[in-house]
């Protein structure tokens, strides 16, 4: 079960030992894009399990080999939305346990003079709001970025959301928790906090450059 903290009661932190030994890989300077997707990947897979606990299931009739019995099955749709670019990086892990699930797509830059997010892209399954959306992002950093994606998801009617991200800052999560408090995020670490230039400290640097190879 992932950790509660009482000053975040939006929060999931996952202290497995398997997420924090690979959160450790991808946090090294030397590790290589190939090997920087490859674990962010894997970490997602891990996480997800905890991430759909609350999804809600229906019976349904299964014709086994020998007669029919009851079974479950996901009584609502699932949608992942990866803000791009990063959120890509993440998200093949989580559909390798749901490859029913639709993909959509919102992207969000941050301003580097300003820190704010500026919205440029977005595209859902028509019927979105019918289901569970999860956001995909790897760094909660300013919570600029999660919560201009969670507002947007809102305003196409989406009521069940829930963000996963790698890393988070505290300022991050605080400010989902005054924005969005009905939305729940799942890290596999809460960081220190925040430096001047907004990056997450001790962090993992630039998740999207890391994962396309285009750091200077």
């Amino acid at each position: 079960m992932p950790t509660e903290f009482e000053r975040f009661p939006n929060l999931r932190v996952f202290d497995h030992p398997l997420v924090q030994h690979k959160l450790s890989i991808a946090r090294a300077r030397g590790t290589t894009p190939a090997d920087f997707r490859r674990i962010l990947d894997e970490i997602a897979g891990l996480m997800v399990y905890e991430v759909s606990r609350r999804f809600d299931t229906r019976a349904i009739a299964v014709e086994t080999p020998l007669e029919t019995t009851e079974g479950r099955q996901l009584s609502r749709p699932v949608t992942l939305v990866p803000v791009l670019r990063a959120g890509l990086s993440m998200t093949d892990g989580v559909l390798r346990l749901f490859p029913e699930a639709r993909v959509g797509h919102i992207g969000i830059r941050r301003d580097e003079a300003t820190h704010r997010p500026v919205f440029y892209y977005a595209k859902f399954p028509h019927d979105v709001r019918d289901g569970y959306s999860i956001v995909i992002d790897p760094m909660l950093a300013t919570g600029g970025s999660a919560c201009a994606a969670i507002r947007h998801l809102k305003e196409v009617g989406c009521r069940d959301i829930q963000m996963v991200c790698l890393v988070a800052a505290p300022e991050g999560v605080r400010r989902v928790q005054e924005e969005h408090p009905d939305v729940l995020v799942f890290a596999a670490s809460l960081d220190r906090e925040l430096d001047a230039n907004a990056f997450i400290r001790p962090g993992l640097g630039d998740a999207g450059d890391r994962v396309f190879g285009t750091v200077e």
